[in-house]
């Protein structure tokens, strides 16, 4: 018989950035129920919220770090502890994300410049720190996590949109680059999922409705289980072909 995937993350270490709540949380338990040791990257490293007491009780541990990826010397303080700690890092999650809305004519400076540095920059330079590590160690998997709003236009987003079509273009250019050092470099791509993050806009009747017929195919919002899992996938030897892809997790939105 022909030997089957393997989703196991058994032995392995990640790193998983935004990791307090919605989608980096739900990463965060997923790769450990997956068999994986986490450091978590936290804005407020006390403010982990029964996060590490949960990992633990998995019987995997969990390192909670000072992690604002804003800051670059603090982040990369935050990845020497992790490794420091639990001796590699095999698996980095780029989740944190973020941005605001307006219209493009009235866009102010200061607040591109935050969605920029938030989901672009930091990614850029947190991949390039930790693949340093993952590269002299001839192995790694780099997941970032990027948005459907990457692929479409949102009207009132399109900073956010451009930031995150800037992270599915990055993906494939560090892919390239370092599949000779066995690094995979995949992205996902959400659509609106059900999270503390996306509470209020979803608490609107009308939007709800139109993201419900938006998303063509499934015509619900997802929850995070259903990014974490893919995000599980491309972090596990059953994804060991696949490197350079934005694998969007949208419901059909974007088949329309």
């Amino acid at each position: 018989m022909s030997e089957l995937p393997s989703f196991d993350l058994t032995g392995r270490t990640a790193l998983v950035t935004g990791a307090a709540r919605g989608l980096g949380r739900a990463t965060a338990l997923a790769l450990a129920a997956a068999g994986a040791d986490i450091a978590l990257g936290l804005r407020d490293e006390k403010a982990d919220a029964g996060l590490v007491a949960e990992i633990e009780a998995m019987g995997r541990k969990a390192i909670p770090l000072q992690m604002d990826v804003l800051d670059l010397k603090q982040a990369y303080g935050a990845v020497d502890s992790a490794i420091a700690a639990l001796g590699h890092i095999d698996i980095l999650v780029n989740n944190v994300g973020g941005g605001t809305e307006g219209p493009i004519e009235d866009f102010p400076e200061d607040e591109f410049d935050f969605t920029i540095n938030l989901n672009v920059k930091s990614t850029f330079f947190l991949s390039q720190y930790v693949g340093r590590h993952m590269i002299a160690r001839k192995s790694g998997a780099i997941v970032n996590m990027g948005s459907q709003a990457g692929a479409i236009a949102l009207p009132g987003e399109a900073i956010y949109c451009l930031s995150k079509a800037a992270v599915s273009h990055m993906t494939k250019c560090f892919a390239v680059e370092w599949g000779k050092h066995n690094v995979r470099v995949n992205c996902v791509a959400p659509t609106f999922i059900r999270t503390d993050g996306t509470a209020d806009m979803l608490s609107d009747p009308a939007f709800h409705a139109d993201v419900l017929e938006r998303i063509a195919a499934l015509h619900r919002i997802g929850q995070p289980k259903e990014v974490s899992g893919v995000v599980v996938f491309l972090a596990s030897d059953a994804a060991s072909m696949i490197t350079g892809q934005t694998l969007l997790v949208d419901g059909g939105w974007t088949a329309r």
